[in-house]
């Protein structure tokens, strides 16, 4: 039978969900690069006004709907001191275009990641439950042959055998449920004896 654990140790997903640390060094770095460019190459603006997708896309993804509106808003407050340290000026639809571009693109995307997230918890806990109730349903099943035979025994007259094995049961009961629980899982009875005690009837 094999061990439940829990969905925390399953660690599946794109690498800036594994590595947030990492997804925002990248995104600091492509905010950096981007304005380095804006600072040495002239004439081509609206062309690098088109990389601050970069790392406000990576970061919605990364982190989800605030952070993204965060991460447009900077990249829009970055153009502004661009603009004002070099002289550039930008008509009321330049800075409507750019500005709503950017914050609706780190909103979009990061609610969209933040769906998805929280479908793929839904998903992990379904199949938790899923494992959790097959194993049950093997505990279940191996108990009640256990009993069965142990039944068996009692009625045939082999009182001591027919004892044994329903102590055997018992033990063999809590060790799969602790199993199926976890090592560090407590169990009622199992806690201050090692074995059951089961009263022997009298012959």
């Amino acid at each position: 039978m094999r061990q439940w654990r829990p969905a925390a140790d399953n660690r599946t997903g794109p690498w800036f969900w594994l590595n947030p640390a990492l997804a925002a060094a990248v995104s600091v770095a492509l905010f950096a690069g981007i304005l380095t460019l804006r600072w040495t190459v002239t004439g081509v603006d609206h062309s690098i006004a088109m990389l601050d997708v970069l790392p406000v896309s990576l970061l919605a993804l990364t982190f989800g709907f605030r952070v993204g509106l965060a991460a447009g808003s900077a990249a829009v407050g970055l153009l502004a001191v661009w603009i004002s340290a070099s002289g550039e000026t930008l008509s009321p639809l330049g800075w409507f275009s750019r500005a709503t571009a950017l914050l609706l693109l780190g909103a979009l995307v990061g609610a969209a990641a933040d769906r998805i997230r929280e479908a793929s918890r839904v998903e992990r806990r379904a199949m938790e439950v899923a494992l959790l109730q097959r194993e049950a349903a093997e505990i279940n099943d191996r108990v009640l042959q256990q009993m069965a035979a142990a039944k068996w025994l009692l009625e045939s007259g082999r009182v001591d055998e027919g004892i044994e094995l329903l102590e055997a049961t018992m033990s063999i009961a809590q060790q799969l449920v602790a199993r199926m629980l976890g090592s560090d899982s407590v169990l009622p009875g199992d806690l201050r004896r090692s074995q059951p005690t089961v009263a022997r009837p009298h012959r």
